[in-house]
């Protein structure tokens, strides 16, 4: 038998995907255990944080199959596709179970964009958008399950993408100019890499201030900071 190795991963998928990584290995080279299963929970109670442990060990003869990092960042057709269907699946049982509530997918560039509609979608994007982001990570992990390479998801309620991101480029020169103003850096609350990377990106050619990233995922915060 060879090499084993045990990973760890919010979910079963991210486990593998990183132990196939480290083992560079495809997934059909090794023999994959599930230390601790992904048990079957709530709505709400999915979006608390767990770690999910992987074993993984590869099968004879394997060990010095080649591995291509590319194959781990371009997600084939099937992927994709699989991916779809996963979704399309989750989302009519999701979406019979609330009244008026719509849905609709749209791939483009193998990246599956999901739009939810009806009267009060909008009540499922939450706080600052807590629960739409909460419910895009859920769709990514239903979506990716036995895909070799993870596809990307993304979700929008009411337009709140682009709501959100108008907000956040005002609030990032809004805060240029209170830098700049008293020298002071500003550490600012948690978000997501797709909200920091809006903030990043508004500010990348700033004459005044700079920006960076601290802290560890979920709690990442961006630091925008005189030049």
């Amino acid at each position: 038998m060879g090499k084993t190795i045990i990973v760890e991963g919010k979910t079963s998928t991210e486990a593998i995907e990183k132990g196939l990584k480290e083992l560079k290995c495809r997934k059909n080279d090794v023999d994959i255990k599930i230390l601790e299963s992904e048990d079957k929970r709530s709505f709400f109670s999915i979006l608390e944080p767990r770690v999910v442990k992987v074993e993984l060990t590869v099968k004879e003869g394997k060990e010095n199959h080649e591995f291509h990092e590319k194959e781990y960042k371009e997600p084939s057709d099937e992927d994709v596709n699989n991916c779809q269907n996963n979704i399309e699946t989750f989302l009519k049982e999701f979406t019979s179970a609330v009244k008026n509530l719509e849905y609709k997918i749209n791939v483009q560039n193998k990246e599956i964009n999901v739009e939810l509609l009806g009267e009060k979608s909008s009540d499922l994007i939450g706080y600052r958008g807590d629960t739409i982001n909460a419910m895009q990570t859920i769709l990514s992990s239903i979506g990716n399950k036995n895909t070799l390479v993870r596809v990307r998801v993304l979700l929008d309620i009411a337009n709140y993408k682009e709501k959100r991101e108008e907000t956040l480029k005002e609030l990032a020169r809004k805060l240029e100019k209170t830098v700049k103003r008293n020298g002071k850096k500003i550490i600012l609350e948690p978000m997501n890499s797709y909200e920091r990377k809006i903030i990043h990106t508004e500010l990348q050619n700033s004459e005044y201030v700079t920006t960076y990233s601290i802290g560890e995922e979920p709690r990442r915060k961006v630091v925008i900071e005189k030049k």
